[in-house]
């Protein structure tokens, strides 16, 4: 049976593959006949089929295609130099991408927006481009300050600007969150910005003058008091950014204070899934709120740390020297023997005359800027810790509600090991029961009126030995008073 049930399926076999074969040699005369007409393109022959009265046109037939000629520009069309210098303008416009909005304000207060592009932006503030990709949307949450040859970067969570020493360009100046500091910075600029100069000649005869006089020293200490307390265009614009980030950061820490303190106390009160659900969203807003305001406090940190870099954030300072360079630079290439008298008090004219406080002096003076720093600093600080006593307090939360779960996890065992030490007081009299149950024979069964007596004293002997167990149990403080 087995031999004639193998030999079957081997039939079987050898018919599938028969079968499958024929599409196969098909298949491959018709290739063998397409490659023939492709050989001969411009035949219309009728190729005989395998049935001898079928005949089937072939209908692969494949013409040449016709090459044509580039396209020869007209005779008239001549290509100018101010058309490429478009047209590469137009490629680098398309490389760069669209342009920005951006706001600029000079020391006057007075402002515009402007849409400039990269290239624009790179130029005028006289930055790298790896500046602009730290105000582009990957860092939309980073801080940082940075300090380069002529301008400023700012970074400060939602503001993205480049400050100069006479100017400020901020960028997507519509924003709601940004619109605090656009009007900070019209109120406040036009009140205490003044633009820093350079004194001239007439200015030069003017301090001989006082000097000639006796009361040119006077006037100078009196404009030196006054100008102390006045700080760089570049650190008024730096002081309004941190006043702005530092306020907004404390209103979603008060927010957050008030939003978290009757949540807690709800989960203290009622352990759920909805009071669960709660702290859990407002543990995530505290993390990030967190990593928000160490980010700006480690950047002041860092800046506080590094007396180079703050000395390199005097925007002011370096443009006044560049200026006071060059004007120098002409007077002696004017008067090629100067008098020595004449150079101490130009220069002396200078500070009186222009926004240079002592600071100016010394590069490696940084008092004001570590002053001003160091004020928002604390304040930060001051945030940071009021971040910590919530999530503090979260954590106390959680550790009380984790101390009631273990309770009541306390309680179920207790009761677990009640119901246990019932139980076998039980199947110590069902024991008992079940052996009087079977069919042997018993002197016990010939007495009268002995099964209730029986009953009731195995009941209360077991009611006895839950009773021992259960002070056992307590005396080893198994369960609770």
């Amino acid at each position: 049976m087995i031999c004639i049930y193998g030999l079957l399926c081997f039939v079987l076999w050898c018919l599938w593959k028969i079968k499958a074969e024929k599409p196969r040699e098909k298949k491959k005369k018709n290739q063998i006949i397409n490659k023939h007409d492709d050989n001969n393109p411009h035949s219309d022959q009728l190729v005989m089929g395998k049935n001898p009265l079928s005949f089937r046109r072939s209908t692969s037939r494949r013409r040449p295609k016709k090459t044509l000629p580039p396209p020869s520009p007209p005779p008239n069309a001549i290509v100018s130099p101010e058309d490429n210098a478009n047209n590469r303008l137009t490629k680098a416009k398309k490389k760069t991408g669209g342009a920005r909005l951006w706001m600029r304000f000079d020391r006057s207060g007075r402002s515009e927006l402007v849409e400039w592009e990269k290239n624009a932006i790179i130029h005028h503030a006289a930055i790298p481009a790896r500046d602009l990709r730290i105000l582009g949307p990957v860092f939309s949450h980073s801080s940082n300050i940075l300090a380069r040859e002529k301008a400023m970067v700012v970074n400060l969570e939602f503001i993205k600007a480049i400050v100069t020493a006479e100017e400020v360009l901020l960028l997507d100046p519509l924003r709601q969150e940004v619109l605090p500091f656009v009007e900070q910075l019209r109120q406040q600029l036009p009140n205490k910005s003044s633009q820093p100069k350079l004194v001239g000649p007439a200015d030069e005869q003017e301090s001989d003058m006082q000097v000639s006089n006796g009361r040119q020293w006077l006037p100078a200490a009196e404009s030196a008091e006054g100008l102390q307390s006045e700080l760089p265009f570049e650190f008024q614009v730096l002081e309004i950014a941190l006043e702005v980030v530092c306020t907004y950061l404390d209103a979603n820490v008060a927010d957050l204070e008030r939003g978290a303190y009757p949540v807690l106390d709800e989960l203290a009160r009622n352990v759920s899934t909805k009071n669960l659900e709660h702290v859990r969203s407002l543990k995530s807003n505290l993390t990030r709120l967190l990593a928000r305001v160490q980010k700006v406090r480690d950047e002041i940190e860092h800046l506080l740390d590094d007396n180079e870099d703050m000395a390199q954030l005097y925007l002011t300072r370096k443009w006044l020297q560049n200026q006071q360079f060059e004007t120098n630079l002409g007077a002696t290439t004017s008067n090629n023997l100067p008098n020595t008298a004449h150079a101490i008090r130009r220069f002396g004219s200078a500070r009186s005359g222009s926004l240079v406080t002592s600071n100016y002096e010394d590069d490696n003076d940084v008092e004001d800027l570590e002053m001003l720093l160091d004020a928002y600093f604390m304040q930060l600080d001051g945030t940071r810790n009021k971040i910590l006593s919530v999530r503090e307090y979260i954590d106390d939360t959680e550790d009380y509600v984790n101390i009631q779960l273990d309770n009541h996890r306390n309680e179920l065992i207790q009761l677990q090991l009640t119901l246990t030490i019932a139980s076998f007081a039980i199947a110590v009299e069902t024991l008992i029961a079940g052996a009087f149950g079977m069919n042997i024979p018993c002197r016990l069964y010939d007495i009268n009126g002995v099964f209730w007596p029986f009953v009731w004293i195995t009941s209360a002997a077991c009611v006895f030995l839950f009773l021992l167990i259960l002070a056992y149990a307590k005396w080893k403080k198994l369960l609770g008073s």
